[in-house]
């Protein structure tokens, strides 16, 4: 799927330009391209991103603040690995952005498109049986709700979180499981908020996340006791 653009930045600005490879390194994130605990080249990933090293110093230090990734002395920087606590919270802050989002909603607002074009991509890349398209798509379909609120902070925030979700559901070994469910919902949501039927639109997502957060903590919970019994 075609990644949302990202305003340009004065390339004079260490800081800007330190924000936008941030921003870069949070969508690869996002599309499911790093694992948890995946270790990152310096070297590698400077000449990816077409940084300077001190530059990706920077974007490291960002990211490890929003937890995205870790850095230990001798080991360099990682991948961040997420735990059920953190997950738990994060289906927390999606219920109190998400759903009131679809709740106040205006159906032809210019975020429901890309929600509809996020259903359409989903159901191609099932179709494709290309899970990590799917969960792509998931992403930018949530993401979409979270622009029906025209704030720039909560959309920036929801980017972080959906990041670090993102990075959990890489640790379950079954997406097909974790997904399929979910995406005659999505359709069923769509249809709800472009009827302008938002109450039940809302309601139905909150049912969603429910269920969405259970099948996660189910699948943490055998990762975890596979880890203890190995």
């Amino acid at each position: 799927m075609t990644k949302a653009p990202i305003p340009p930045m004065n390339p004079m600005d260490p800081r800007g330009l330190a924000e936008e490879t941030a921003a870069r390194l949070r969508a690869d994130v996002i599309a499911g391209h790093f694992r948890p605990g995946q270790r990152l080249s310096e070297m590698r990933l400077a000449a990816d991103l077409s940084v300077s090293r001190n530059t990706l110093r920077e974007v490291f230090r960002l990211l490890t603040r929003e937890g995205l990734l870790v850095h230990a002395p001798n080991r360099g920087v990682s991948v961040a690995v997420p735990s059920m606590a953190g997950v738990l919270d994060i289906y927390r802050v999606r219920r109190l952005i998400e759903v009131p989002a679809l709740a106040q909603a205006w159906p032809r607002h210019a975020a429901v498109p890309r929600m509809a074009e996020a259903v359409t991509e989903a159901i191609a890349a099932q179709a494709a049986g290309d899970w990590r398209r799917v969960g792509s798509a998931n992403m930018a379909f949530h993401a979409a709700i979270v622009a029906l609120t025209d704030s720039p902070r909560l959309i920036a925030f929801f980017a972080q979180a959906v990041a670090e979700l993102r990075l959990a559901f890489g640790l379950l070994d079954s997406p097909e499981q974790l997904y399929a469910p979910f995406l005659h919902e999505n359709s069923i949501i769509l249809d709800l908020l472009t009827a302008g039927e938002t109450a039940e639109a809302a309601t139905r997502l909150a049912s969603y996340l429910d269920r969405s957060e259970r099948v996660v903590m189910t699948a943490f919970a055998r990762l975890e006791n596979g880890a203890l019994r190995g």
